[in-house]
């Protein structure tokens, strides 16, 4: 255990977290979302979509391009439940919206991501895509 880490950051997860580069992406599902189709698989069951973002990011710095964080969408101007707490989170953390991307797109662009974290989130497009930003100097 150790002091000041969001208890939903396994050692898995916060290995794949330290082990990603400048621009690595790394991508939050839910429950119904093929998992298997990317190169590391990291589980946390039973976690919504929306608390390992807000775990993810107490140490994940996001990048400074427009498309930091990237929701999946359905076709229409409707925004799923999870989607709204996906951005709500986001702003949160001082972070701009999620852009959208639809099911297709994001499944592409999941399956090159550094890792993908299957939760246990079980609203229907409850999956964000992020891009690692860089840590200043300075902290």
């Amino acid at each position: 255990m150790l002091i000041g880490i969001d208890p939903l950051l396994t050692p898995e997860l916060l290995h794949a977290l330290a082990s990603m580069g400048h621009g690595d992406t790394i991508a939050l599902v839910d429950a119904n979302y093929p998992a298997s189709r990317g190169k590391r698989l990291i589980r946390l069951p039973g976690v919504t979509v929306a608390a390992a973002l807000r775990a993810t990011l107490t140490v994940l710095p996001l990048d400074d391009q427009e498309k930091a964080a990237q929701a999946m969408l359905p076709a229409g101007d409707a925004v799923p439940a999870a989607v709204a707490e996906i951005n709500a989170v986001l702003a949160a953390s001082g972070a701009r919206p999620a852009a959208g991307l639809g099911r297709h797109e994001f499944y592409a662009a999941a399956e090159q991501a550094y890792a993908i974290v299957a939760t246990g989130e079980r609203r229907r497009f409850g999956n964000v895509f992020l891009v690692k930003g860089v840590v200043a100097a300075d902290g």
